[in-house]
Parts: C-alpha cells; sequence; structure tokens
C-alpha cells in the first residue's frame, strides 16, 4: 500500500512540473502572440495577455489531439519511458526556458521539451529507443515552419500591397488596426492548440508509463486536456515582456498591415502543423513571419544581426536541453532508483 501511495505522489508531482512547465511555456511564448499588436499600438499590453488567453484557451474546441499522439506515443519506443525520463525531460525544457527567458531569447519551448524527451531517453537506453520518423518530421519542422511562416507573410504583404496599392495610408491603416485583431486571435488559437497540446503529450505518455493509462486509449484523461489549455492560457495572462520587445521591435519595425500579415501568415502555419500532428515552434513560426514581411519592404527593414541571435538559440535548443535532461535523468535515477 505504501509503495502504490508513494507512486501516485511521484505521478502528481510530476503532473504538477509538466504544468508548471506548460505555465512557462505560455510564459515565454506570449510574445509571440501579442509582440505584434503591442508594437504597433492596436491594443495595450494588459489587453493584449488577456485577449492572447482567451484565444489559447478556446483552442480546446477547434483541433483535434494530433500533436498530444505524436508526443505521448510517437516519439519514444513503447516501454522506454518512466518517471526518471520524464523528470528528466521537464527538468532540461524548464532550465533551458528558464535561461532563454531571463536573456529575453525568443526561444522555442517546444524543441526545449522535445530536446529534453530525446536527451533523458538516450541517457536511459540509448538513441534507438527514439522513433525515428516523429523525431525526423519534428526536426524538419525546425526549418520549414520559419521558411513558410517567412513565405507566408511576405506573400500576404505583397497581396495586401498591391490589393490596396490605391486607398490612402491613413485608411489602410485604420482598416488594418481592426483586422489585425482577427490575425491576432487567429495566431493565438493556433498558439494554443499547438503548445499546450505538447504538455498534454507527455502527461500522457508518463500515465501510460505509471498504468495510469493505455497505449491502447485513442485520447488523454479530458482532465489532462482541460488542465493543460488553463495552464497556457494563465502563463500567457502574465506574458513574457523581455521577448515582446525583441520580437516586436528589434527585428524589424511593424505597422498594423505588416503585423496582420506576419500574425496571418503564421496562423496559417500552426493550423497546418496542429492538423498534421507536427508539434512546432510558435517562435519560429512567427520569426518567419516577421522577417518575410519586413524583407518586403527593403533588406535593411530587418536587423539580420537580431534575427542571427534568434537563430544561433534555435541552433543549441534541442542539445542544451537534451544535455541539462540526460544530467537530470541520471541524477534521478542515483537518487531515487
Amino acid at each position: 500500500m505504501e509503495t502504490v501511495q508513494a507512486a501516485l505522489w511521484v505521478v502528481i508531482l510530476l503532473v504538477a512540473l509538466a504544468l508548471i512547465f506548460d505555465f512557462m511555456n505560455g510564459f515565454h511564448d506570449a510574445a509571440n502572440s501579442i509582440a505584434t499588436v503591442v508594437s504597433t499600438g492596436v491594443l495595450k499590453p494588459a489587453q493584449a495577455v488577456v485577449f492572447a488567453a482567451f484565444f489559447n484557451f478556446v483552442a480546446i474546441f477547434i483541433f483535434h489531439l494530433s500533436v498530444a499522439a505524436t508526443v505521448g506515443k510517437g516519439i519514444v519506443q513503447p516501454g522506454i519511458v518512466d518517471t526518471h525520463v520524464v523528470f528528466g525531460a521537464l527538468v532540461g525544457a524548464i532550465t533551458w526556458n528558464v535561461i532563454t527567458w531571463y536573456y529575453g531569447i525568443p526561444s522555442s519551448s517546444s524543441h526545449a521539451l522535445i530536446g529534453g524527451i530525446v536527451g533523458a531517453v538516450i541517457a536511459k537506453a540509448g538513441a534507438g529507443a527514439l522513433v525515428s520518423a516523429g523525431i525526423m518530421k519534428t526536426v524538419a519542422f525546425i526549418f520549414v515552419s520559419p521558411l513558410l511562416g517567412f513565405l507566408l507573410g511576405s506573400l500576404m504583404m505583397v497581396a495586401v500591397a498591391h490589393i490596396f496599392r490605391r486607398a490612402r495610408p491613413s485608411k489602410v491603416d485604420k482598416w488594418f488596426r481592426r483586422l489585425q485583431l482577427v490575425s491576432a486571435g487567429a495566431y493565438s488559437l493556433g498558439h494554443g492548440g499547438n503548445d499546450a497540446q505538447k504538455t498534454i503529450g507527455i502527461i500522457w505518455m508518463m500515465l501510460i508509463a505509471t498504468g495510469y493509462a493505455s497505449t491502447a486509449d485513442k485520447s488523454p484523461p479530458t482532465w489532462t486536456v482541460i488542465s493543460c489549455y488553463m495552464a497556457i492560457g494563465l502563463g500567457t495572462m502574465f506574458g513574457g515582456w523581455r521577448i515582446v520587445k525583441t520580437m516586436g521591435q528589434k527585428i524589424t519595425k511593424l505597422k498594423p498591415v505588416g503585423g496582420f500579415c506576419a500574425e496571418t501568415g503564421g496562423a496559417m502555419t500552426l493550423f497546418l502543423a496542429t492538423t498534421l500532428g507536427i508539434p512546432v515552434s510558435t517562435t519560429h513560426t512567427i520569426t518567419g513571419a516577421i522577417v518575410g514581411v519586413g524583407s518586403t519592404q527593403r533588406a535593411s527593414a530587418v536587423r539580420w544581426g537580431v534575427a542571427g541571435n534568434i537563430i544561433w538559440a534555435w541552433v543549441l535548443t534541442i542539445p542544451a536541453s537534451a544535455f541539462v535532461a540526460a544530467v537530470a535523468y541520471w541524477v534521478s535515477f542515483q537518487v531515487f532508483e
């Protein structure tokens, strides 16, 4: 009986740690949802975070749990995951999130989590325990999502410029201040739909490993879905103000029309990835879209040095979080096994 109770407490503590990660994910990535709408002056920061948090949670009613299934069942071979692996993965992801948040670097919480899972699993059972198909499509979209965001953002900007070429700038600005509310809402839907599901996936993974769920289940317990969407919404409400300035002003100066095009291009990318069940980075996606919008004006409109620093953070995210996760797994195994 004591052993069963101890195991239950371990599960409860790991669920709490996962929800802390989810909250930090919303906190860390809030800038991705609100940076453009704040930097263009359409909404005040306090209004923007409430607006984004609302749509983060509403995504629960929009998207199928395809991303959660990929993370929960499509990254690691069955029977490999245990509580030590989950602990290591979460510690690796949270550590990288804290470091990048502190320095105001828009890195990917999503890939920090994937890196954490990979590092902990390799520390336990080697690279052969990973599901190559799940890993490869996740890695592929490290490059695809910002490129697709860039392409869609720039095409949207070119199309809008052509359609409104004879309209007065003041009138265009007025229209797109309103339309940006639509694009910001759509992007926040995509953010909530993709990112909350990653945490649902790792909790589902742990519940399967500990016997509280079965691999035959088509979806995780309802309480995991609701709690994860609530956690990411609350994280967004508290916001990641250190990163807002980088995303909204340092890469390129945006006007409402540019903000609309960037958010719409980013939202389309997130909707596609979530439908396909691919965990992608909202940071990568919106950065690519913002750069795409800026580049349609002129190459010098983009501060490529800032964009380059962000890319370096992307490159380091998976190996850095994987390393920390591997160490955390080893410590957990040595202390508690």
